[in-house]
């Protein structure tokens, strides 16, 4: 098991406001960070996968051989995959469990949830092909795609340092200028998340945590990038107060360049990531020594993101419920983010604690 860090801590903070974030109408949904800038938790989440695959192919160990490197991405693609089939039974499980205990057939048509009770034949096939999505289960099919087609980045980057930041910002462009998507079936409509855009913030992150090549001349300059990050969070937070958004009437084509949207990751939000990054890189140190019991805690569920994200999901999505049920206070909201927050902090430590038994 590895020691908390830096990435691990930024993981579990992302993961805890994701949670959050999925309890719709939640007091504390108030102060998560979507609220006070243009990109959210979500991109933040992506953006430290890219980086973790750096480090994990060009580890200061050694860099890793290519066949290894691609099987050890497309297990780990396999992996997530059957996590989002697993965690979206589940979610139709207890969706069907809250109309039933409750008595109320319109908690069916929560969430995207509808066909699958209307349409099950062809919404079972869906849900395997990824074309059928739960509402706040949508994130591990981007993943999915991203961490399959992430060889491809490794090998350009093994060809040129450069290359992968070049062939992901002529993907990312053609798709803000044509708009496409994946589509959905049997419930037209387009993917919330769409992987062709939000390969972006993942090749970023990839390309930002090597010691070499674009991110070592960006290096040279982190006092004044710090500077410039602070600009951009102190914009995103008069945004995010002001509740301000593009108007589509307003900007020129194509349009998405100069939107806030979220599925297409547009580059505002970007941007804004990128600042939050260059003002707050290095302050993990400072964390871990004035809050280290909030250190540690986030790291244990950075480190095993994976299965805190599924159980996370699925505590927000009886939360949802709940809310309903006692119709949500400040009280109510509280006990929420405390079970979601224990639920998640004892996954993270059975996983460590089954590795260590295992270990011993």
């Amino acid at each position: 098991m590895r020691g908390p860090n830096e990435i691990d801590f930024w993981r579990g903070f992302a993961l805890l406001t994701i949670f959050i974030d999925h309890v719709p109408g939640l007091f504390f949904e108030n102060y998560t960070m979507r609220h006070f800038g243009v990109s959210d938790a979500a991109e933040l989440f992506v953006f430290l996968a890219g980086w973790s695959m750096r480090l994990l192919v060009d580890s200061k160990k050694g860099r890793m051989g290519l066949p290894n490197a691609i099987m050890r991405l497309e297990t780990r693609a396999l992996t997530i995959f059957f996590a989002q089939l697993i965690i979206t039974q589940m979610a139709l499980a207890l969706t069907a469990a809250g109309a039933i205990l409750l008595e109320n057939p319109l908690f069916l048509e929560w969430n995207n949830a509808a066909a699958a009770f209307e349409d099950p034949l062809e919404t079972q096939v869906a849900i395997v092909m990824l074309s059928h999505q739960l509402g706040f289960f949508d994130i591990l099919p981007l993943y999915v795609v991203i961490i399959a087609g992430a060889p491809l980045w490794v090998i350009s980057d093994r060809i040129w340092k450069w290359l992968p930041l070049l062939l992901s910002m002529t993907l990312y462009a053609t798709v803000l200028w044509t708009g496409i998507n994946l589509p959905t079936w049997p419930v037209e409509g387009r993917w919330y998340f769409n992987p062709l855009a939000w390969q972006a913030v993942f090749v970023l992150g990839f390309m930002l945590a090597d010691s070499k090549g674009p991110a070592a001349a960006l290096r040279r300059h982190r006092g004044k990038l710090r500077w410039l990050g602070l600009a951009g969070v102190a914009a995103g937070v008069a945004v995010g107060v002001s509740d301000y958004s593009p108007d589509p009437l307003m900007v020129p084509d194509p349009k998405l360049f100069f939107m806030f949207d979220k599925t297409f990751v547009t580059p505002a939000r970007i941007f804004h990531l990128l600042a939050l990054v260059a003002l707050f890189n290095g302050l993990y140190r400072h964390i871990h020594y004035w809050m280290r019991p909030a250190a540690l805690f986030l790291s244990m569920l950075g480190r095993n993101s994976l299965y805190v994200f599924c159980v996370g999901s699925l505590v927000a999505l009886t939360s949802q419920f709940g809310r309903y049920v006692m119709e949500g206070s400040i009280l109510v909201d509280t006990a929420v983010v405390l079970m979601g927050a224990t639920c998640m902090g004892v996954t993270a430590w059975v996983v460590e604690w089954r590795g260590r038994s295992r270990a011993s």
